[in-house]
């Protein structure tokens, strides 16, 4: 201690340029503005994804300040001369153990945000998502920092690490609107009845069903005539979490319809 109170400051200083002490005030100056904006950066970004937890905003957007301001003294103080290589080395190691003890969090994280700024999945939606026990359909509960909350149809919740659902193929059953689904009908064909006759009368009962939407309209297309009968398949529109309920009135409409003209037609819905 006595030694350090008898150096001379001017001894100190004595290898320093005027420029180098401006540069690095400068340098400094930088970074405590770069800081700032930093910070304003980060708060920013989770006020802009409503999922991300808000009680970890602000001390994040606080080290991130932090970091930026200690690398412009660092900087500054490489400008002046010193040696800095130990800090460096100790600012690396220090990294690379976080990166690898928070690597999956921190990809989750970072997907989380991507999600929720690009919106390829929303709160409300019907997805089916890929899963160790095969493809699941299910409505977004819930949007958090790690993962996508879903609620299966059978009442099953499944938990979907963001990194999975922005790095795999996800279906997105809702983001279009509407869904086009598929009834399949096999109806024996009176002699001299015109085909587009029949196939008119199938797209006029699956039009009369609640829930299937007027446009675009229904069509319908024959798959095979052959001896008397006609195979074909009516394609109609409905709201993309209806499509169960609609495509089973849509079967019942169209045996119903049949039968009551003593028609004795089979009539089978396929799900996509």
């Amino acid at each position: 201690m006595r030694h350090l109170a008898n150096v001379d400051l001017a001894t100190l200083l004595a290898g320093i340029q005027w420029w180098q002490l401006i540069v690095a005030i400068t340098v400094m100056v930088v970074g405590w503005i770069l800081g700032r904006l930093t910070r304003r950066a980060v708060l920013a970004l989770f006020a802009r994804a409503p999922g991300l937890p808000r009680a970890a905003a602000y001390p994040t957007a606080r080290i991130a300040e932090y970091l930026v301001v200690a690398l412009g003294i660092g900087i500054a103080l490489a400008i002046l001369g010193a040696n800095i290589q130990p800090l460096l080395a100790v600012v690396i190691i220090v990294a690379v153990v976080a990166v690898l003890v928070l690597r999956g969090t921190a990809d989750n994280f970072t997907a989380g945000v991507l999600i929720q700024s690009e919106n390829p999945v929303r709160i409300g939606d019907e997805i089916q998502v890929d899963t160790p026990g095969g493809a699941v359909v299910g409505t977004v509960t819930e949007l958090t920092a790690r993962a996508v909350m879903l609620l299966a149809a059978d009442g099953r919740t499944v938990v979907v690490p963001n990194a999975k659902l922005l790095g795999d193929s996800v279906v997105n059953h809702t983001l279009h609107g509407l869904r086009r689904s598929e009834i399949q009908f096999r109806l024996p064909r009176v002699d001299g009845e015109a085909i587009d006759d029949l196939l008119s009368r199938v797209a006029e009962a699956a039009a009369a069903v609640p829930g299937v939407q007027a446009a675009p309209a229904p069509q319908t297309l024959a798959n095979t005539v052959l001896q008397g009968k006609v195979t074909g398949v009516v394609q109609f529109w409905h709201e993309p979490t209806r499509g169960v309920v609609v495509r089973s009135d849509v079967v019942r409409a169209l045996a119903t319809a049949f039968a009551d003209r003593g028609v004795e037609a089979t009539v089978m819905s396929v799900q996509k």
